[in-house]
């Protein structure tokens, strides 16, 4: 199987021009589905770290490189929505953040901030044992003996620990942003909830204090905090 990828057919959410060269790296098995943008994708063309995958597995053989905390061994490695990237060497850290128009986008955070990953609850089921166990957007599961923890929610877990450290429920009042459809990037707060009958999609309404507000489906919004908001990036 080939590991190249045709940059005209890449992911909405990629940040790479489509038209500069004919293909890019192929993304490899792992988190965030097709949705994923390859590691080294981000460390050549977003922050122009590296120039070539030689220089990428130099510096991954040399655990110069984090994702979620953890030495990145895989250049191909998927990153996606809420990753965190960090660069110890160079003190530098950032969090992958929904950009305008939905492409992935590099937002600088403090060190600190690193520690730990915001996830978005797309599962819960009772295990054995009696323990809670949820899916985050990313395919990562945890088990929580938290019951108030509910499906759309959103956890912030430690990389180390695999604790949940913070909780954010979806709700009215909740703040917000769109991660897919066309206000992709845009933060609000949750103004109304609409329950839509049968297997249609639950539509949400977001008020903003700057712009007009927007609705949308509620699959596309995903709650924050809004330390989260801090130096977005709109690229």
């Amino acid at each position: 199987m080939s590991k190249h990828q045709k940059r005209l057919s890449v992911p909405k959410s990629w940040p790479v021009e489509r038209k500069t060269a004919t293909f890019t790296v192929k993304a490899g098995a792992g988190p965030h589905g097709e949705a994923g943008v390859p590691l080294l994708v981000l460390l050549r063309d977003v922050l122009g770290y590296v120039d070539s995958k030689k220089e990428a597995r130099y510096a991954l053989d040399n655990d110069s490189v984090l994702v979620n905390g953890q030495a990145a061994r895989d250049e191909r490695r998927p990153i996606g929505m809420f990753d965190i990237l960090g660069f110890p060497e160079r003190d530098e850290y950032y969090r992958v953040f929904p950009g305008t128009g939905g492409r992935l986008a590099l937002t600088a955070i403090a060190a600190d901030a690193a520690d730990s990953k915001l996830g978005k609850v797309v599962g819960k089921r009772t295990v054995a044992g009696g323990d809670t166990q949820l899916t985050l957007h990313d395919g990562q599961t945890l088990l929580t003996d938290d019951d108030d923890v509910a499906g759309k929610d959103s956890v912030v877990v430690d990389n180390e620990s695999k604790d949940i450290v913070a909780h954010f429920a979806y709700e009215e009042g909740a703040l917000v942003t769109a991660v897919d459809g066309r206000h992709a990037g845009e933060i609000g707060t949750v103004e109304e909830i609409t329950v839509t009958a049968g297997s249609g999609s639950n539509t949400v309404s977001v008020s903003q204090e700057e712009g007009e507000g927007f609705e949308t489906v509620e699959e596309y919004v995903v709650v924050i905090d809004e330390n989260f908001t801090d130096g977005v990036s709109d690229e």
